[in-house]
């Protein structure tokens, strides 16, 4: 089914540990394999000061990888610091000579996660909602700033995350692993969105997520892994990488109603423009 196609892999984490500890060679190794044969394009992502160097050396190794910078709601628990001090060392990142350098190609993953009660060790960490708040704006600001564009994670928190995102008209984002309603899909692309769909989408109780991607303009549809987790039907159990992303072009092109090499060409077309990156 894939032999003719290539997938284009919008948002991944080869820089996960899972890689080094489960495949032999390592992620080097898998994505020699992968660039190969049916991928033409991931954009590794980072969450938080550390994993944003791992991403950008790891892209700068592979012509058709792509990094992308910010910091997940779920780290955010854990700087010390201000919030303005914190994001002033993300915009080093972010300036035109660094973005060219580095392949940096989105500020993300950012956004809200209402998912866990605790955070650390022991759960010494309370969720702090308004602290994710405060980092989710002041990153949004600086993806306007700096005029690029954004990937948004949001978990249990949909409407706060598309007030807060309908705070910044000038900012055009993608929502990553689309979990919402198709009505809330329909309204993020209105507002000149972007929505991307995970393996989630292949899952046998996920009747909303495909109802989603029935719904979003053909030419808003993005798809992922969120590798190393998240592995489609049938594979679900095991660790995920770009080359099962088959599987969720499969589900997204039969909620279109077109073919499985249609919804592979759309969403690489699509992830080349939102990423604003030269289409080979």
């Amino acid at each position: 089914m894939t032999e003719k196609m290539t997938f284009f892999d919008s948002h991944a984490h080869y820089n996960d540990r899972r890689f080094r500890d489960e495949v032999p060679g390592g992620a080097d190794t898998l994505l020699c394999g992968l660039f190969s044969q049916n991928v033409c394009g991931i954009v590794n992502v980072g969450t938080n000061p550390a994993t944003n160097a791992e991403v950008v050396a790891q892209a700068a190794k592979w012509p058709h990888m792509y990094a992308a910078v910010g910091y997940h709601p779920e780290d955010c628990h854990y700087f010390t610091g201000s919030v303005e001090e914190n994001v002033a060392v993300l915009a080093a990142w972010l300036t035109p000579a660094s973005r060219e350098a580095n392949k940096i190609v989105a500020l993300g993953e950012i956004g809200l996660d209402y998912h866990y009660e605790t955070y650390g060790e022991n759960g010494e960490i309370p969720l702090d909602k308004e602290k994710e708040k405060a980092y989710f704006r002041a990153q949004l600001a600086l993806a306007r700033d700096v005029n690029v564009p954004v990937i948004v994670h949001d978990r249990e928190a949909h409407g706060d995350t598309v007030a807060i995102i309908g705070e910044y008209p000038g900012v055009v984002g993608v929502m990553h692993s689309f979990s919402g309603s198709a009505e809330t899909a329909q309204e993020l692309c209105r507002m000149g969105w972007y929505i991307s769909f995970s393996g989630t989408v292949t899952f046998n109780n996920a009747h909303k997520v495909r109802e989603a991607a029935a719904a979003v303009p053909r030419d808003r549809i993005l798809i992922e892994t969120d590798c190393p987790y998240l592995s489609p039907v049938p594979l679900r159990g095991s660790m995920n990488h770009s080359g099962n992303l088959c599987y969720t072009a499969a589900a997204v092109a039969q909620a279109q109603g077109i073919t499985v090499e249609e919804a592979a060409a759309v969403t690489a077309d699509n992830a080349c423009r939102f990423f604003r990156i030269k289409n080979e």
